[in-house]
């Protein structure tokens, strides 16, 4: 068959541009200048020429949005450029300590630029471009590694799926991040088509976005209401992008949606202003968000700042103050936790609550419980607090009715029947028997949980029945299930036990870092046991720590330190290590990331194009001691010059600071 003519190719061109052009007028602008039936039109023809002529289908083309088969799953996606989790503030006071941390961190007195924009309640994503054309679509994840929905991005219609000429031949790998959103209009038309078809509803817009890009068959993702926020870019070393702003300039002028409350300002009064003006407009929008997030403007003044842990420290959350809504407590039931914590649950008439329906809340310990004089059948305000956690602020004691029913405080274990105490100094009663069925499956649930061990199909009712028939008694029995022993638990055909002992045995090779999440000492988050991997390198050397040691690490306070002290020193857990050790567990040893001091005192700044990203060079500075700043300045003591340099090797001959090639660099180290 003769391939198309000249005539064919320009009239499929002028249909792609047209479809584009309409896709934006109506996801992106609202402004729809054609009727549907005229846009079905223009889009059966493209496909029909594209039928006829498969050579024509280009990745860009508006066809390629409709879906492909499902995905057996979702691949793994490295992010060069790690997705950071951000700091929160939710006062005035609190940002001002923000602000005043910054201009520290800059060695400035004066006002900082600062970009605005809404903190949006949808699912943070990114577009990685080579050469123009979009190739990879992942998730946040873990903030290191994301999964790979590309096939399911590229259906979001306001996604564009290549960049101009210019913006591809200047940066050939672009890295853009944003947010994918359902806006609350089309949330409630997609529940409504739901509904009409017998299909299960979606609980609020945000699970909605979440669900939808995680769907293995992207036909269906193509189906539902989505759009893309673009907030910004991952790497800030590229050419003539210098600040935030500017980054946002390029990805308008590359027809990515940016929010139309996007706001560059100078100095913290300014940003106050504008969280004051945003919850006003909050009400008014169309989409769902919960605050304003805050980023200093220009990149070598982020790059300066650099960050914590997770969170950057030139970029910080400025949250809402959480809803309220009235409800009815209908009784109060006690928890007990992992580390035998024993907690009041109100159990409440169900209420809509920004965006959820609460019917659980925390009233956190008998103080609060005694100081809000609740009782059952009383009503009562509850929120979200931070948006996410519910729990009671007040009681309308003008609406008690006369039957309201006082609260008793446990005296004994709600779980094993054991004296409840409260050690001096605590606001927490404790069941401190530490055979307390609640407190081992507690433990055993956050051991086998994604951030610890991972064991895929070990959850709370296996976990539960486990603990009653006595096949488990400490984390370490895990490890000698046998296939017999599952068996035994309801539900529990042999596929599915066979599947979990192979997750059991995969989990016999988990990192240091998820180890020493999984055991469960008290303070220490995922990002605390990073920190304790990193410097120690073995679980022999952390459990030997002495407090000061642990003290010494940026990021573990003295509590924390006590904690992890107390853990090694307690019988039980050295125990539970060593049968973690017999049932084939593999503490894995990594080479100790810790400090030299060879360039301890010394101030750099880099630029050109080295053998390696500058986030490299970064890392060995600071791990030796020295600084890294964004800027030249008197106070530079070297700047690193790669090729290709710029303005920055100008600003160092004129100050008279050393310039170092990156052999010369190394040789230093």
């Amino acid at each position: 068959m003769p391939g198309p003519s000249s005539q064919i190719i320009k009239e499929h061109q002028d249909l792609k541009n047209r479809v584009e052009h309409h896709n934006r007028c109506y996801y992106v602008l609202d402004r729809p200048e054609i009727s549907d039936a005229e846009f079905d039109r223009l889009f059966d023809r493209l496909l029909e020429l594209e039928k006829a002529y498969p050579e024509l289908v280009t990745p860009d083309s508006p066809s390629q949005r409709i879906g492909a088969v499902p995905s057996k799953k979702f691949p793994p996606v490295q992010h060069r450029v790690p997705m950071l989790s951000l700091q929160k503030v939710t006062t005035p006071e609190e940002f001002g300590e923000f602000d005043r941390r910054v201009r520290e961190g800059l060695e400035r007195n004066d006002e900082i630029d600062y970009v605005l924009e809404p903190k949006l309640d949808g699912l943070a994503v990114e577009l990685v471009y080579e050469n123009g054309l979009l190739v990879v679509g992942s998730t946040r994840g873990d903030g290191a590694v994301g999964e790979g929905i590309t096939a399911n991005l590229r259906t979001v219609r306001n996604i564009p799926l290549m960049l101009s000429e210019e913006t591809a031949r200047k940066y050939p790998l672009l890295e853009v991040r944003g947010e994918v959103i359902m806006k609350r209009s089309a949330f409630a038309k997609l529940n409504e088509r739901l509904a009409a078809n017998n299909a299960p509803t979606l609980a609020n817009p945000r699970n909605g976005a979440a669900g939808s890009l995680r769907q293995l068959d992207s036909r269906i993702t193509a189906t539902r209401p989505l759009l893309f926020f673009a907030y910004g870019i991952s790497a800030t070393d590229l050419s003539d992008l210098t600040s935030q702003s500017a980054a946002i300039d390029l990805l308008r002028k590359e027809n990515f949606t940016v929010n139309a409350e996007f706001r560059a300002v100078k100095g913290a009064a300014a940003v106050g202003r504008e969280f004051e003006r945003l919850a006003e407009q909050r009400p008014k929008l169309n989409y769902d968000i919960d605050g304003m997030v805050v980023k200093v403007n220009r990149f070598d003044e982020q790059t300066t700042l650099g960050q914590i842990s997770r969170a950057p420290r030139w970029a910080v959350a400025w949250k809402f103050a959480a809803e309220l809504a009235e409800t009815v407590l209908q009784d109060v039931e006690f928890s007990v936790g992992r580390t035998g914590v024993i907690t009041p649950v109100a159990k409440l008439r169900p209420v809509y609550v920004s965006g959820v329906t609460v019917s659980n809340a925390s009233l956190h310990n008998e103080d609060e419980l005694e100081r809000l004089d609740a009782r059952i059948g009383d009503t009562v305000v509850i929120r979200r607090a931070g948006d996410i956690i519910p729990e009671v602020m007040e009681v309308v004691y003008d609406k008690r009715p006369k039957n309201a029913k006082r609260v008793k405080y446990p005296t004994d274990c709600p779980s094993c029947g054991s004296a409840v105490v409260r050690p001096e100094g605590e606001a927490a009663q404790r069941c401190v028997n530490i055979s307390c069925p609640a407190q081992i499956e507690g433990r055993l649930v956050h051991f086998a949980s994604k951030g610890g061990f991972d064991i895929v199909g070990l959850g709370d009712k296996f976990v539960r029945q486990l603990v009653e028939r006595k096949l488990i008694h400490s984390p370490a029995d895990i490890f000698f299930l046998a296939k017999d022993d599952l068996l035994q638990l309801d539900l529990m055909a042999d596929k599915k036990a066979q599947n979990l002992l192979d997750a059991i045995e995969r989990s016999r090779r988990t990192p240091l870092s998820k180890i020493i999440y999984a055991l469960g000492i008290i303070g220490v988050g995922e990002a605390a046991a990073k920190l304790l991997a990193d410097h120690f390198g073995t679980i022999n050397s952390l459990q030997q720590a002495s407090q000061d040691q642990l003290r010494g690490i940026d990021g573990i306070g003295p509590v924390i330190a006590a904690n992890i002290e107390d853990f090694f020193r307690t019988p039980g857990n050295r125990e539970l290590i060593a049968g973690m050790r017999k049932g084939g567990v593999d503490f894995p040893q990594q080479a100790p990331v810790g400090k030299g001091t060879g360039l301890a005192g010394l101030s750099f700044v880099i630029t050109g194009t080295l053998s390696k990203p500058r986030d490299h060079f970064k890392s060995l500075i600071e791990q030796n001691g020295g600084k890294v700043s964004g800027s030249v300045s008197k106070k530079t003591d070297y700047l690193l010059c790669g090729a290709d340099a710029g303005s920055k090797l100008d600003d160092a001959r004129k100050l008279g600071v050393k310039v170092i090639a990156e052999d010369q660099f190394i040789s230093m180290l």
